[in-house]
């Protein structure tokens, strides 16, 4: 077995896939981050609140006002170095640091496939990317390199495939599987789509869509790397991301799953996409066949990249399992739902009116949320508890500053669940003020008296 692991490591393999990726990794997400300041999308999410909910641990995280706008331009220009492979560590590592502290900026904003762009970044920092076909090799002849080993290739195989294989698993719930939901709630809301209108309202489509979503999440990781199955593959990639893009306002995250699947085929086909580039651009191609193959220039690096992405996988492939440490439904308490690869799991809404109270009169009167939360901040907020514990306290804090003294802050909450009617969601007996938001079961959520089987 170690021989074995220890052939598997120094395998060596063409390049050009690795060049590939980072090159289209680049330009997706130059298009993302255009995208994003186009629609006005930095003033809307990060500039024009007045408040901003922050993840535990990272509270000094916060949106810089205007200079917001400079954080998102130093995180598209990186796009541009990581494409054209120039100064690619440092434009990998600053497209990392920056994408992942606009992610950490707002809790509000909280997506799976944000979370997956940061750990991909951060996976591609330790590979080199740019040992082929970039800029960096092209400048100096000591960086290029024709070859790398198999593992800087199949690590990203292996965090894509994580990716589908836990979106399915996750999806193998009774909701899902026995209900269709929420796809029975979403889907008749697409009466307008072409071709799809007229079948939307159909309760077989939902079926069809959740077990056909579950079987392909589960299923194309193998397919795509079993030859034979490969191409009938990537066209199942091809059309679920794009009937999901039709279906759901969801960004780029389905281009971006379309052109990443590439990896998993064979190096010929990178080289004719490149053999393509280079007749475009008049690069040179021929200068990066130098028959090299890329290593560690120490030991000691070696060893510590193979530590760090060790523990960067074993991170990936048991963080998702933590909800098993708390009590209750995870769907409700939402106790470890986050960076889970759960992706469109559930429609959830809720309504939270929150209960100031004067420790000293016995006075109280009701919140406006309007005055502290935009529309979407206080749609996210009234079906999270950690987003209801902290958002009492910025109340507490805020009614302080203007003179109240020993405030008690309880909130009235109801929230439904894949269209189940709406239950109390807080105790609303509890006073927030005197709770503390860590990693601790939230007491204070009521219990979810339905029952939810499933992964």
């Amino acid at each position: 077995m170690n021989i074995n692991l220890k052939k598997y490591l120094n395998e060596e393999v063409e390049a050009a896939p690795l060049a590939v990726f980072r090159i289209m990794f680049g330009l997706m997400m130059f298009l993302s981050i255009v995208r994003f300041w186009s629609y006005g999308w930095i003033d809307k999410l990060y500039v024009d609140p007045q408040f901003f909910f922050s993840y535990y641990g990272f509270e000094w995280i916060k949106p810089l006002g205007g200079y917001t706008y400079l954080l998102f331009a130093l995180c598209g220009l990186s796009t541009i170095f990581v494409a054209l492979g120039y100064k690619y560590r440092w434009a990998i590592g600053i497209f990392f640091l920056s994408f992942t502290y606009i992610e950490l900026m707002d809790k509000t904003t909280y997506l799976n496939h944000y979370y997956f762009i940061s750990a991909l970044s951060f996976l591609m920092f330790f590979l080199p990317a740019n040992a082929y076909f970039s800029l960096d090799a092209l400048r100096n002849k000591s960086a290029q390199y024709q070859h790398v080993p198999a593992w800087t290739i199949n690590s990203i195989k292996l965090l894509l495939a994580t990716v589908y294989f836990y979106a399915g698993l996750a999806k193998l719930n009774s909701d899902w599987m026995l209900e269709a939901l929420p796809l029975k709630i979403w889907l008749p809301a697409k009466f307008s789509i072409p071709l799809l209108g007229d079948l939307v309202h159909q309760e077989w489509l939902a079926y069809a869509f959740s077990w056909g979503g579950a079987l392909y999440d589960l299923a194309i990781p193998f397919l795509l790397l079993y030859r034979r199955t490969r191409i009938v593959a990537f066209t199942l990639v091809i059309f679920f991301h794009v009937v999901t893009r039709i279906l759901f306002p969801i960004g780029m995250f389905p281009y971006i799953m379309i052109v990443s699947a590439l990896i998993f085929f064979d190096a010929s086909l990178h080289i004719r996409i490149l053999s393509v580039l280079n007749r475009l651009f008049r690069i040179g191609k021929k200068h990066f066949n130098n028959g090299k193959t890329w290593s560690h220039n120490s030991v000691v690096l070696k060893k510590l990249t193979q530590g760090i992405l060790v523990l960067f996988f074993g991170l990936q492939l048991i963080f998702p399992f933590r909800y098993i440490l708390y009590p209750g439904e995870l769907f409700w308490t939402e106790e470890g739902y986050r960076f889970s690869w759960r992706v469109m799991l559930m429609e959830k809404s809720g309504y939270a009116q929150f209960k100031v109270v004067d420790g000293e009169t016995g006075r109280w009167f009701y919140v406006d949320n309007t005055d502290f939360l935009t529309q979407f901040q206080e749609k996210q907020m009234a079906f999270q508890p950690d987003f209801i514990l902290e958002y009492a306290h910025h109340l507490k804090q805020h009614y302080e500053g203007e003179g109240l003294r020993d405030i008690e802050i309880y909130v009235e909450s109801q929230v439904a669940l894949n269209g189940r009617l709406s239950k109390p969601f807080i105790d609303p007996k509890v006073d927030l003020t005197k709770q503390k938001d860590s990693f601790k079961h939230k007491s204070w959520i009521l219990p979810f008296t339905d029952d939810i089987k499933g992964i």
